[in-house]
């Protein structure tokens, strides 16, 4: 497959695009208070005075979407590089010097991936209270995991190469060789990860959002909007419709910009998936 006509990396990156447009024009310009309440213009039908629309309580729902984006790209990325930073050092030092320390780190890691993701970051929550900053932390300790196999198994790969035994043969340590000399090399596979992490860490958030156990109100979140609409899906269907169809783009977007990643880093994958 030509890097030129790598349709999930350009659809994905578009879809991407548009978000991050959404969510930085949300830091400078929103039609109308979030939080602004309005017995007088409760459900009201999209117009073009609320493009989408009102809530149960009045309240706009384009306006509440583009703050929304704001917690979601705020999740997602804190969420991600807690989770990478934490898999890097575990499968970093796992890989590398294997033995004991692997064999431990890998166990423990085990024992994480053995709860579902969800039941893992709704426990961490509910120990600790649903907050935002509580919430970032569930998901980005139920990100290490992955993180931490896909960082392990490129330094079990290129541990034994001859680069790596050249720079050890003129006396760099150990950090060098792994920071300087492998850890380069990891950074594709780990940019793709990151991508497909970051739309699993917004699932979550709305997940956790709609349970009531992620970001509390009167802050809007995706997942929250999806809650309190539930009650009039048949009255203003628009209220359900717009939260649930931003959650999906939006991981679709990001999936589709980490198998664009993946394809132009290695056209080989793009040829046996469409084999």
């Amino acid at each position: 497959m030509k890097k030129a006509t790598n349709p999930s990396l350009w659809i994905g990156g578009s879809i991407v695009g548009a978000l991050l447009l959404f969510m930085v024009v949300s830091l400078i310009y929103i039609p109308h208070d979030v939080n602004a309440m309005n017995s007088g213009a409760r459900l009201l039908a999209p117009s073009y005075q609320h493009l989408l629309g009102t809530d149960h309580f009045g309240r706009d729902v384009f306006s509440r979407l583009m703050q929304a984006s704001q917690t979601a790209f705020q999740i997602g990325g804190m969420s991600v590089i807690i989770a990478a930073s934490g898999g890097l050092i575990i499968g970093a030092f796992a890989g590398y010097f294997g033995g004991w320390a692997d064999e431990l780190a890998m166990r423990v890691m085990d024992a994480m991936m053995a709860f579902p993701g969800i039941i893992l970051a709704l426990t961490l929550v509910a120990v600790f209270g649903p907050s935002l900053q509580n919430t970032i932390l569930a998901i980005g300790i139920m990100g290490i995991p992955s993180f931490s196999r896909i960082v392990r198994s490129g330094f079990m790969q290129f541990k034994q190469l001859d680069f790596v035994k050249a720079a050890r043969g003129v006396g760099a340590g150990h950090l060098r060789i792994m920071f300087l000399h492998i850890l380069p090399n990891v950074v594709p596979p780990l940019i793709v990860a990151a991508s497909m992490s970051f739309s699993g860490a917004i699932l979550a958030e709305a997940g956790l959002s709609y349970l009531g156990l992620g970001v509390q109100p009167p802050d809007p979140s995706w997942g929250r909007m999806l809650n309190e609409a539930q009650g009039y899906i048949v009255r203003a269907p628009w209220y359900t419709l717009a939260p649930g169809v931003l959650i999906t783009v939006t991981v679709l977007g990001f999936n589709l910009l980490g198998d664009g990643i993946r394809d132009w880093n290695d056209p080989r994958m793009a040829g046996q998936r469409g084999a």
